[in-house]
């Protein structure tokens, strides 16, 4: 998937925090620590860091939404992470968005921290966040 269709989905699903440009998705991809797990309505990031795995992003146009496609790319991403060597993922996620908090605890992600006031938009609106982590 290209920068620009990245950017194009992420648009589609993020207000707060802000959606990410096709240049910030174009250098996040040439890093070798980087991974996409990619289906054509959707995506997720990962990064690796040693034994950890952070997801970056997940994302799902939302005409796309309730069909499985966000299980089916956590679940690329946890097996791609384990193959990467990974034995810990985490997040952060809007401690308001009721939907992708309820996909990650059915992927047994459970709540490790707290970020208030974390996401800003450019109209100073603040949403915290929560911290997530899965032992892989």
């Amino acid at each position: 998937m290209t920068p620009e269709r990245l950017a194009e989905i992420h648009a589609m699903c993020f207000v707060l925090p802000r959606p990410w440009n096709t240049q910030e998705f174009g250098d996040l991809l040439t890093s070798n620590t980087v991974f996409s797990c990619e289906d054509t309505h959707g995506f997720a990031l990962g990064r690796i860091a040693g034994p950890e795995v952070e997801l970056l992003t997940l994302a799902v146009d939302p005409d796309h939404r309730r069909r499985g496609i966000a299980a089916r790319l956590m679940q690329d991403f946890i097996d791609r992470a384990k193959n990467k060597g990974a034995s810990e993922a985490f997040l952060e996620v809007a401690e308001d968005n009721d939907a992708a908090v309820a996909l990650y605890h059915r992927f047994n992600f459970i709540k490790a921290g707290f970020r208030k006031n974390y996401y800003a938009d450019a109209s100073g609106t603040h949403v915290s966040a929560l911290v997530m982590t899965k032992t892989l």
